[in-house]
């Protein structure tokens, strides 16, 4: 680890470098340019609305992404730090990946557009590190990283290129694609001795609130990630609206169902940090289409039934009978409700409400998305299968003292008050 990782590191940044002075340049476009710095209040206002919807969704990515993932009582440091890192490495990568394969053979010119798809790919990682939490090591993620966001832009230009499907929220492209190239991942790097669990393996109190905090920054964000590649004016307005109402009627639903599934109606925490989500995942295909917001919120309770259902019965079956243990549940967040996002498009469009793409396509674009993250994610496990990059033993999994300098005194603390404090109190109670 002493020195596999920072080699790792600094090569990739070395390549990013070079690749960057030899690709990428300020954006060009002179027409645009000349716009933005007209005295036009609609130009001004154009590009201060799409800096403030490229804010949100980094927010989403640094701050929302990564306290999610905090449950695990163990292993907070790696959940928000190597998602930071992850990040950092995935939005420079995206942004060369998708440039080339959008510029044409000419330079790729960074305006915030590009920036903001840039995270979109950074997005799609992140999604599938949650199937593998606690269960790889940074240098493995680092290479997982360049391999999906590789693989997520060629079906992403298939999609918008060659499909010409709708897909303005990724419903397809960046949740469905991300949850299965996880799962595959997962299923390749399955690991036998923790298929009875692990002692790091669950929450408590003050971990469960921390990604409680995630789910917030998420649930406020998401209209900003569904509208912010879509065209201005009446379609960016109808993602806006249509996610917002979507995520409020998914509150409820997730709610209804975590109650009605648990034992003596109680609520499930993990429920409520992922499933009250589902509905802006879902909504995200037809975000910007005429939909009408009714069907968003009917969309949106949909998303949340599905995922709270898959959190209670298919998690435990995929660990069992498939082999794949999803540490985070992406299959049920992302998976399941991108899978319904991309059906609700094909239905959408199947019956006049966006006249961009025909439902042939947006079946295609789904299939796509999915087969393409299975096949590029069993490649990817593979290579991160072979024992060269630092895993984690069985043991040592979801613990951040393997790869972080933890305080001492807090161990020692946790220590004595599992332990041996309670034989102090003894005699006087």
């Amino acid at each position: 680890m002493r020195f596999k990782f920072p080699l790792t590191a600094i090569g990739l940044e070395l390549a990013m470098i070079v690749l960057f002075a030899l690709f990428v340049q300020y954006e060009t476009d002179h027409s645009r340019l000349q716009k933005i710095n007209s005295t036009e209040s609609g130009d001004v206002d154009r590009f201060l609305a799409l800096y403030t919807l490229f804010q949100d969704v980094h927010v989403m990515i640094f701050v929302g992404f990564g306290f999610l993932m905090t449950f695990l009582k163990k292993y907070g440091f790696s959940s928000v730090g190597i998602n930071l890192l992850i990040a950092a490495l995935g939005l420079q990568w995206g942004t060369l990946i998708g440039g080339i394969l959008h510029s044409h053979n000419q330079k790729i010119d960074i305006g915030i557009l590009t920036m903001i798809n840039a995270d979109f790919s950074t997005a799609t990682v992140l999604i599938s590190f949650g199937a593998v939490l606690g269960k790889i090591s940074p240098i493995q993620m680092l290479i997982m990283t360049m391999l999906e966001i590789t693989v997520f832009a060629g079906n992403e230009y298939l999609v918008v290129e060659i499909f010409k499907a709708s897909d303005v929220g990724a419903s397809m492209t960046i949740h469905a694609f991300g949850a299965y190239f996880g799962l595959a991942v997962a299923g390749i790097l399955y690991r036998p001795g923790l298929r009875r669990g692990h002692d790091n393996e669950e929450s408590v109190y003050h971990s469960d609130l921390f990604a409680m905090i995630g789910t917030l920054f998420l649930w406020i964000f998401w209209p900003s990630f569904n509208s912010a590649i879509a065209d201005a004016g009446e379609k960016q307005y109808r993602a806006i609206v249509n996610t917002y109402f979507s995520l409020a009627a998914c509150v409820l639903t997730a709610y209804a169902f975590s109650s009605l599934v648990e034992h003596r109606g109680k609520l499930n925490m993990v429920h409520i940090q992922n499933a009250t989500l589902a509905g802006g995942v879902a909504v995200g295909t037809c975000a910007d289409m005429k939909i009408y917001p009714y069907i968003s919120m009917i969309i949106g309770s949909i998303a949340g039934m599905v995922s709270v259902l898959g959190f209670k019965f298919l998690t435990p079956c995929f660990a069992t009978k498939l082999r794949i243990q999803d540490t985070c549940g992406v299959h049920n967040l992302h998976g399941l409700p991108g899978v319904v996002g991309g059906l609700a498009g094909i239905v959408a469009v199947a019956l006049g409400a966006s006249d961009v793409s025909t439902w042939h396509m947006q079946a295609a674009a789904l299939g796509s998305s999915i087969g393409t993250a299975i096949g590029g994610g069993l490649i990817t496990g593979l290579i991160l299968k072979i024992p060269i990059w630092g895993q984690p033993s069985d043991q040592n999994c979801y613990d951040d003292s393997v790869f972080w300098e933890v305080p001492r005194w807090r161990e020692h603390d946790n220590h004595f008050h599992e332990h041996g404090g309670q034989h102090q109190l003894e005699p006087e109670v």
